[in-house]
């Protein structure tokens, strides 16, 4: 327990925290990567260089300090971190690593601001939170093992289908090289890939959502293929995945992972809404409700540039055909030539509001502006927030 002036330290820095707070943690990174280059086998280099992973552990750092009386209040931030570090196969003795540097880029940062007093606060918080995070994913790491079909740390599975699903995304069919069942997940959960491309120095790990309904043999993710684009180099593993995996190559995955999952507990109407690759986590939901929830009305909408882009769409069309509980939507920004699509631009309130009822539980995914429209349009009209689930591709942002 920290002591009552412990925690009036804490906060007093919480003003501090909000103005320096991506400054601190980008310094950690930098701080701790040039003291421990091993951890660059971890972390995703391309969030770093955008400035995602940084300003995702300012907020955390800083939701920690806001609340450092009541850490009960951020349980559910721990979870859905931790889940994300289960995933990554991150370990106990690494934690000490993290709260030497973060200190360290506190009194970088800071100078002589940063007392002695504030520093060795700090320390006290970071070991009540480290050891919060710990014993959340040792949790994590048991129920993952004991899982039917489950195990710890990295397993090794087999492409056993690559499908082209359009012009940027391609699906990978998996299962384990030892023949062994594998364990079931929830509609929504993802998996962590680790590769070394030729020419790389280090491992590359990244979540992909399973887009499959559980209960098969085999995992499947659709990856799509990150090109060069202007100030934006191309996606190390997703060009990887795409031009140098092929049928019978090996892959080395974590067990699923991940909070943004469907609840099935309710029967109200449900609204699936994917932008682009979004369409992965939604396309597990879509045919997991069409299994085990018969009665359950259900709306699919998918957003895309145009035609070429557009991953799944025959699949979908069956679905619609075969299940009188199932209407399904295409909206493509730029087609190619005349629509053959349900709206052209963008999702927008006064369509959701042709097509969809107000009382139903939405989830969505897919690029960062796309799901900040989404979330505002159901914002104004008057969705409750506890009806609104949608997931972050990469470190958790705000909308």
């Amino acid at each position: 327990m920290l002591s009552k002036e412990t925690i009036d330290i804490i906060k007093s820095t919480v003003p501090v925290l909000e103005i320096h707070g991506k400054t601190i943690t980008s310094t950690f990174y930098q701080m701790m990567f040039e003291n421990h280059p091993e951890l660059l086998n971890i972390f995703n280099h391309a969030n770093q260089r955008e400035g995602k992973q940084p300003e995702a552990l300012a907020n955390t750092v800083y939701a920690a300090a806001a609340n450092i009386d009541r850490l009960e209040d951020i349980l559910p931030v721990v979870k859905q971190i931790g889940q994300k570090h289960r995933a990554l196969n991150i370990l106990p003795e690494q934690y000490p690593i993290v709260g030497e540097n973060l200190l360290g880029a506190i009194k970088k940062v800071l100078g002589d601001a940063a007392t002695p007093e504030i520093l060795d606060a700090w320390a006290q918080a970071y070991a009540v939170i480290a050891d919060a995070f710990i014993g959340v994913e040792a949790e994590m790491y048991r129920e993952a093992e004991d899982a039917p079909g489950g195990w710890r740390g990295f397993r090794s599975f087999v492409v056993e289908r690559k499908v082209k699903e359009s012009d940027v995304i391609t699906s990978f069919y998996l299962k384990p090289q030892d023949g062994g069942a594998i364990s079931s997940y929830m509609p929504g959960q993802y998996i962590t890939v680790r590769v070394q491309p030729e020419n790389e120095s280090y491992t590359h790990l990244r979540h992909y959502s399973l887009s499959a309904a559980p209960g098969g043999n085999h995992y499947r993710i659709s990856v799509k293929r990150e090109d060069a684009a202007p100030g934006k180099p191309a996606g190390i593993v997703s060009t990887y995945l795409h031009n140098s995996v092929n049928e019978g190559d090996v892959l080395e995955i974590t067990a699923p992972a991940g909070s943004f999952t469907l609840d099935q507990e309710q029967t109200i109407p449900l609204v699936l809404i994917g932008g682009g690759v979004g369409l992965t986590p939604m396309i597990s939901m879509l045919e997991t409700v069409l299994k085990e929830q018969p009665e359950r009305k259900v709306t699919y909408i998918h957003a895309a540039i145009n035609e070429g882009y557009h991953a799944m769409r025959e699949h979908v069309e069956q679905l619609d055909a075969e299940h009188d509980q199932l209407k399904s939507y295409v909206c493509y920004e730029k087609p190619l030539g005349q629509c053959s699509c349900h709206k052209s631009g963008y999702i927008d309130l006064p369509w959701l509001q042709e097509v969809v009822s107000k009382d139903s539980d939405f989830y969505f995914c897919g690029p960062v502006p796309f799901m900040r429209a989404v979330n505002q349009a159901l914002k104004e009209w008057g969705v409750p927030e506890e009806r609104i689930h949608y997931e972050f591709f990469g470190p958790a942002g705000t909308l």
